[in-house]
């Protein structure tokens, strides 16, 4: 198992890739972006944090995110 370590920086800037169970490609679904798209806007009202950019692909996403300061918990969101 990878021993990997997470950046805890307050007010950092991280890059994410997520990908979808099995790759499957459910991103291809406007109604799926759509909700998507709602889902991080109810959190980013509830949790603040700035989408500073997003690849959306079929399979997997990119995104880059930048917390408000004094905060580094990235995984709440």
């Amino acid at each position: 198992m990878p021993d990997y370590k997470r950046a805890r920086v307050p007010g950092g800037t991280f890059f994410f890739t997520v990908v979808t169970h099995r790759r499957r490609p459910i991103f291809r679904d406007q109604a799926v972006r759509e909700i998507f798209g709602s889902v991080i806007r109810d959190v980013i009202a509830e949790l603040p944090f700035t989408l500073d950019a997003a690849v959306l692909l079929p399979d997997h996403l990119h995104a880059i995110w930048t917390l408000p300061p004094g905060d580094n918990d990235f995984s709440k969101r």
